[in-house]
This record gives structure tokens, C-alpha cells and sequence, in this order.
């Protein structure tokens, strides 16, 4: 009797045989959606499922750069008034200089116009066509400087922050000399060039006579 009832019970192991009762099926649906909500199916589907970075807008990029090479950032200042350079007074020079941004920057050729007056008043603007990659003015104690067409400004009062070259530029072909950090030398007759030692930026140029 007694290896009568292994045996059973052995065959009922080996078989297929459900068992009989009919809440086993609803059990069996609550342990599936059970499993399929478990947190470790939710965190395998997010490794599985790939990253996809959000779309990055480029429009200004080259500008924010270089602006930030330059320690310069966006202000919402009213501009100064657009320059008349026909008006009596202004001195006019126009030539072709390279432009070292800093350090770590490529040069950049481009043409140089400058136009100063008597009084202290100056307007000195870089291009390269059809762009105009930098204007610094002066207009009594009033002085604005402008990046990439416009986009990144800068103004103020009083004596105009001499870290832009554009600004020891005027004073330094006049002969009044340059403040410290800078140099300034003649290479020839009408050739230039002014230096930056610590941040490394760069003007050299020359006037059409």
C-alpha cells in the first residue's frame, strides 16, 4: 500500500495534469500582470530602451563663442546713436588688419576702419564681407561695443573697458601709449601691431596712405 501511493504520487509529478480548481487560472492572470508591472520589468525596459538626446538649436553658436571667449555678455542697454562719419571733424582711415580674438582663436583678416576726432571721439569697425565682426565707439563718456553684427553689446560710461582692443586702439596710434597688459609697436612705416600679454588678442594692421 505504501509504494502504491509513490508511485501516484511520482506520476502525478511526471504528468501535465492541471490542477482541478477553477480559481487556479485567475490566480495565474494576477501573477502575470503582477510580473509585468513588478518594478524590475519596468527598470529593464528602460535600459533597454534607447536615449534620445532633445534636439539642440545651433542658430547662434559661432556668435556665443566667441562671445564667451571674450568674456562678453548680452545686455538689453539702449544703443548709441548711429555715428555720422560725414559730420565735420572725423578723421577717416580705412586699411586691412588681422585680428587674434584670443589665445586659443584663429586669426581673422578682415578690413579696418577708424575714424577719430579731436575731442577723444572715436568709431573703429572690423569686416569681413559681407559681416561685420566688431564696432567700438566712444562719444563723450559714452562708449558701446558690439559682436557679431550686433547680436552681443556692451556699453557704458566713463573710460571704456581697455581688455577690447578696440578701445586701446586710437590712443595707441596717436602716440598717447597703452595701458598695462598692453604693448604696442611699429613693425613699419605703416604697419602695426598691437598685443594683449595676458589674455593673448591680437591687432596688427596697416592704413591705405
Amino acid at each position: 500500500m505504501h509504494d502504491e501511493s509513490l508511485n501516484l504520487g511520482a506520476a502525478a509529478i511526471g504528468s501535465n495534469a492541471r490542477p482541478r480548481s477553477s480559481r487556479g487560472p485567475a490566480l495565474l492572470a494576477v501573477a502575470r500582470q503582477s510580473a509585468a508591472n513588478s518594478p524590475f520589468k519596468k527598470w529593464r525596459h528602460s535600459a533597454e530602451t534607447p536615449l534620445r538626446p532633445k534636439p539642440v538649436k545651433f542658430g547662434r553658436v559661432a556668435v556665443l563663442l566667441l562671445a564667451a571667449s571674450l568674456g562678453v555678455s548680452c545686455r538689453s542697454l539702449d544703443p548709441l546713436p548711429s555715428v555720422d562719419l560725414s559730420a565735420p571733424g572725423y578723421r577717416m582711415q580705412h586699411g586691412q588688419a588681422l585680428w587674434k580674438p584670443a589665445k586659443t582663436r584663429p586669426e581673422l583678416a578682415g578690413e579696418l576702419l577708424l575714424a577719430t576726432k579731436a575731442n577723444g571721439d572715436f568709431f573703429v569697425q572690423f569686416t569681413k564681407t559681407p559681416f561685420t565682426l566688431a564696432t567700438a565707439q566712444r562719444v563723450g563718456d559714452q562708449w558701446q561695443i558690439d559682436l557679431g553684427s550686433g547680436d552681443y553689446r556692451r556699453s557704458g560710461h566713463g573710460p571704456p573697458p581697455v581688455r577690447f582692443v578696440w578701445f586701446p586702439l586710437p590712443a595707441a596710434l596717436a602716440g598717447a601709449g597703452v595701458s598695462r597688459n598692453w604693448s604696442f609697436k611699429r613693425v613699419m612705416t605703416n604697419l602695426w601691431k598691437l598685443e594683449n600679454h595676458r589674455t593673448g588678442e591680437t591687432l596688427e594692421g596697416g592704413f591705405f596712405p
